[in-house]
């Protein structure tokens, strides 16, 4: 039984630096989409387009390796729970990993060709969710549950950014309705942001299940 425990921990552990390596891949996916806001390039936008599928590469693997654990090593409670929780946060950084992508599509387009007004905003919101996410995955990693809460509150801060810019550019479209088509895209590119906050917030609430075994909703007021 010892033996057998050791075994498990030995996995776990293996698991957890897989799932970090997925997460620090997904953050600079993140920094990337960043830059291009800034600057535009091809080059950066093929090594999220490139680095896209390794996260869903790496989420196959994972996920793999958390069955085959439960089905040889029938891990209970604690354990039971944080292998359960894998496959949420999989799925929550491979989702947050689409959205960068289309982030880095939009971002590449709006440097190309600049919008009619600042994308201050947008920038904040970007720099809000890549804070955030690296909060979130620090919580997962010291099994932190306050950590945990702090992070999720970041969202706050995104979804009023959204709900800021979406307002601002709905009044400038109408009394400029020739710039309708590039106002859409920027609520649109807003709305990337604003998901990837909920999916974090995913991840924020499977750690708390993972350590306490219970089932929160975070940013209930959402």
């Amino acid at each position: 039984m010892i033996k057998t425990r050791g075994l498990l921990s030995e996995e776990l552990n293996k698991l957890r630096q897989e799932l970090m390596l997925m997460a620090a891949r997904v953050e600079e996916d993140l920094g990337r989409a960043h830059a291009l806001l800034h600057s535009g390039g091809e080059e950066l936008a093929q090594e999220v387009r490139e680095s896209e599928k390794s996260v869903d590469a790496m989420q196959l693997k994972i996920e793999d390796m958390a069955l085959i654990l439960i089905a040889t090593q029938q891990p209970v409670a604690r354990d039971l729970r944080e292998l359960i929780t894998v496959f949420k946060i999989t799925a929550s950084l491979e989702r947050i990993g689409d959205y960068v992508l289309h982030l880095a599509k939009a971002a590449e387009k709006l440097a190309a060709k600049p919008p009619f007004f600042a994308t201050e905003r947008i920038e904040n919101m970007v720099e809000t969710g890549a804070e955030m996410l690296k909060s979130a995955m620090s919580a997962y990693q010291g099994q932190d549950c306050d950590a945990a809460k702090q992070a999720a509150a970041m969202d706050v801060k995104i979804d009023e950014e959204h709900k800021a810019l979406t307002e601002e550019v709905l009044k400038l479209m109408k009394k400029k309705p020739e710039l309708v088509k590039a106002a859409a895209r920027l609520i649109k590119l807003s709305g990337y942001i604003e998901r990837m906050g909920d999916h974090i917030t995913n991840i924020c609430e499977g750690i708390i299940f993972m350590i306490q075994g219970k089932h929160v909703e975070l940013n209930k007021t959402k």
